[in-house]
C-alpha cells in the first residue's frame, strides 16, 4: 500500500527541452530529504503539454534514478482510454510501482463510463492503480459508490482525493471494506484528511519543502497531530503563495531559487508574476529554505 509524503514532481525544462540532469538531481534530493514516494508526469509535471516521447522518457528517468529506494507512481492520465493505456503500459514496462489515472475532462462521461474507463486500464495491465479524483479540473466527480465499485477490482489500490470535500473520505470509507490508500491531493487540507483516515498526501509543496512535508506526514502516521498541525501552520504561507497563480508556475519559481531547475514553464501556463514571486521568496525565507 502507498502511504506518507509523495511528491507530485515538476518536469524541469531548459530552453524548451526536458532537463534530464535537473530531473535526476531533483529525484535524489527528494529521497535524501525523506520523501516517501514520487509521482512524475501528473498535472504538476505539465503532462498536458509534454509530448508522448517526453512522457515516456520522464518515467524511465525517474524509475531509473530512484532505483527502488521509494515507490514511483507514474502519471498515466488521459480522457482517451486508449492513450491512458499506452502510458500505463509504458509505466509498467519501465518498472514503476503504480500509476495515477485521471479521466473525464472535456468528454464528461457518466459514472458508468468512468468505471469502464478505469476498468479497461485495470484489466489490460498488471500494475497497481491510484484513481485521481479532481472535479475542479475534470468537471466530473467519481462518486463514492463508483469509487467503492472500483475498489472491488484487485489492483485499484487507492485514491488521490482533490475533491475539496473533507466529508468525501468518510463516505468512501463507509463503503470500501478493504485496505485502501486514501491519499490527499490538496496540501492545505492534508492534515485534516489524514485525521479522517487518510494515509498521506501527493503534494505540490513537497517539491521545495520535502523534509517538512515528510515530517508532517510522519507525525500524522504516529498519531501526533499536535506536531503535524504545527508544521502545517508553518507551511501555510508557502502553500498559499505557491497557488496564487496556475500551477506549476509558483513551485517552479520556488525551485529555481534553490538552484535545482530553471524557472521555465510551457504555454498556456505563464511564469509567476512579480507579486507572487515576492510572496514565495518571503515564505521560503521564513522557513529557512533559501
Amino acid at each position: 500500500m502507498f502511504y506518507g509524503s509523495y511528491t507530485a514532481l515538476i518536469t524541469p525544462f531548459n530552453q524548451g527541452n526536458v532537463d534530464e540532469e535537473a530531473l535526476r538531481q531533483l529525484v535524489n534530493w527528494q529521497i535524501d530529504q525523506g520523501t516517501q514516494g514520487l509521482v512524475p508526469v501528473g498535472t504538476t509535471g505539465e503532462s498536458p503539454t509534454i509530448t508522448e516521447a517526453e512522457h515516456k522518457r520522464i518515467i524511465e528517468i525517474v524509475v531509473e534514478e530512484t532505483a527502488g529506494r521509494v515507490p514511483v507512481i507514474a502519471g498515466a492520465g488521459s480522457n482517451n482510454p486508449a492513450e491512458a493505456l499506452v502510458y500505463a503500459k509504458t509505466a509498467e514496462r519501465a518498472g514503476a510501482d503504480g500509476i495515477l489515472c485521471v479521466a473525464g475532462y472535456y468528454n464528461r462521461p457518466s459514472q458508468a463510463g468512468l468505471y469502464e474507463h478505469f476498468k479497461l486500464i485495470h484489466d489490460q495491465t498488471n500494475i497497481p492503480i491510484i484513481i485521481y479524483n479532481i472535479p475542479p479540473r475534470t468537471i466530473v466527480d467519481v462518486q463514492p459508490q463508483t469509487m467503492a465499485q472500483l475498489a472491488a477490482l484487485p489492483r485499484i489500490t487507492g485514491v488521490k482525493d482533490a475533491t475539496m470535500d473533507l466529508s468525501r473520505i468518510s463516505r468512501e470509507r463507509s463503503l470500501i471494506k478493504r485496505d485502501f490508500s486514501y491519499m490527499s491531493g490538496e496540501d492545505i487540507t492534508a492534515v485534516a484528511y489524514n485525521a479522517l483516515g487518510g494515509r498521506g498526501c501527493i503534494s505540490v509543496t513537497a517539491n521545495v519543502a520535502p523534509a517538512l512535508c515528510a515530517a508532517m506526514q510522519s507525525a500524522c502516521q504516529n498519531g501526533d497531530y499536535q506536531t503535524a498541525l504545527a508544521i502545517h501552520e508553518r507551511l501555510m504561507p508557502l502553500h498559499l503563495a505557491l497557488f496564487e497563480e496556475p500551477s506549476p508556475s509558483g513551485i517552479k519559481y520556488a525551485l529555481s531559487l534553490t538552484g535545482i531547475c530553471q524557472d521555465e514553464v510551457r504555454l498556456p501556463i505563464l511564469p509567476a508574476s512579480a507579486a507572487t514571486r515576492e510572496k514565495i521568496e518571503a515564505a521560503l525565507t521564513q522557513l529557512s529554505l533559501i
